[in-house]
């Protein structure tokens, strides 16, 4: 009875701390996909690595897909957008024609690439909102480009090599290695941009997680959530359960004690209080602006700026503020796999 009493006690606190970190790495995921789709971040990327890939470099500003993390989120968001501008038409019937090598313009491939894949497209203020290019897709882009002018693939390799186009390597190792095959030519520049888009998936996830991370530092610090110090709530909360039940059990004399320890003369209010209001509820009352849900009334915003201002900068509060912060590193599938573990919850998949 003992042991089993003890093994529940630590089951509701592991249970307790794995649901407070998921709920708490949600939010950070939560925050970094609304930043991400409001600043089309995800498009932003794919049409910086696409005008890298078709046009090159900018004369003038260099990589339209910077190398640094911090160039990366500081140039995309707000200083320059690489994507296309809309168009609402289907795309023409007969493909573009390849410019000139003296009349080169910096947008003339991803001009060709985006009136072959414009039908795919809706409007997002009054630029591409394509994050997503299925390599199919652009295969076929890719042979309606070729199919202009001459209509042969080595014209338009040629081209490609005029125009000093970073498309034309890759191209012209498919095309040889393909053993000049229009079919095994599409497939090999399917494959090849399959690729291309998973090395980009995994570039932009790198980058993420330097979002993620400041974003957890973020949530950390404005819940002021102290992991140590939320485990100790919950053991508190358990103990106090236990005497709860235990009174019920002992009878008069046991309730006696109960109303000793509670202030006031009918400790049924003290109780009901305390259980109203779990260990979760009461670390989620101590963040910078909390909600406050009486028993009558409506509920009320409450400004805890003093508060939470004291427990930041309490060094007794680091070490579970650092214990919160790498709890939430490890991402909400993480904790959600535990949280299945503990309770049993099988996965549909």
């Amino acid at each position: 009875m003992y042991q089993s009493a003890v093994l529940s006690v630590y089951v509701d606190l592991a249970l307790g701390l794995v649901v407070s970190f998921l709920l708490l790495s949600l939010l950070v995921s939560g925050l970094n996909e609304a930043f991400v789709r409001l600043l089309s971040i995800r498009s932003k990327f794919l049409w910086a690595y696409l005008r890298d890939t078709l046009d090159g470099a900018d004369a003038k500003t260099g990589s339209w897909l910077p190398a640094k993390v911090t160039d990366v989120f500081r140039v995309l968001p707000f200083l320059r957008d690489p994507r296309p501008r809309h168009s609402d038409r289907p795309a023409p019937s007969e493909p573009g024609k390849m410019p000139e090598p003296e009349a080169k313009a910096s947008d003339s491939m991803i001009k060709l690439l985006y009136e072959r894949i414009q039908e795919i497209d809706h409007a997002k203020r009054g630029r591409t909102s394509i994050a997503n290019l299925p390599p199919g897709r652009f295969a076929v882009a890719v042979m309606e480009m070729a199919s202009a002018g001459n209509g042969d693939v080595e014209h338009f390799l040629g081209k490609l090599q005029q125009i000093d186009s970073p498309l034309y390597g890759p191209l012209k190792g498919i095309w040889e290695t393909s053993q000049r095959d229009l079919e095994r030519f599409r497939q090999g520049v399917e494959s090849w941009f399959d690729g291309e888009m998973q090395r980009l998936s995994m570039l932009y996830k790198r980058y993420v997680k330097w979002v993620l991370a400041v974003l957890g530092v973020v949530v950390t610090l404005l819940f002021s959530m102290d992991g140590l110090e939320y485990a100790k709530t919950l053991l508190r909360d358990n103990a106090f359960r236990a005497s709860v039940a235990a009174v019920a059990e002992a009878g008069p004399d046991a309730y006696d004690e109960l109303k000793a320890r509670c202030t006031g003369g009918d400790p049924v209010p003290c109780v009901t209080e305390t259980l109203s209001q779990p260990a979760l509820v009461k670390m989620m009352g101590q963040a910078m602006v909390s909600v406050s849900i009486p028993a009558e009334g409506d509920p009320s915003v409450l400004w805890n700026g003093g508060m939470w201002w004291d427990r930041v900068s309490t060094p007794s509060h680091w070490p579970g503020f650092l214990l919160t912060y790498v709890a939430l590193l490890f991402g909400a599938p993480f904790w959600w796999d535990v949280f299945r573990r503990i309770t049993g919850i099988k996965s549909r998949r």
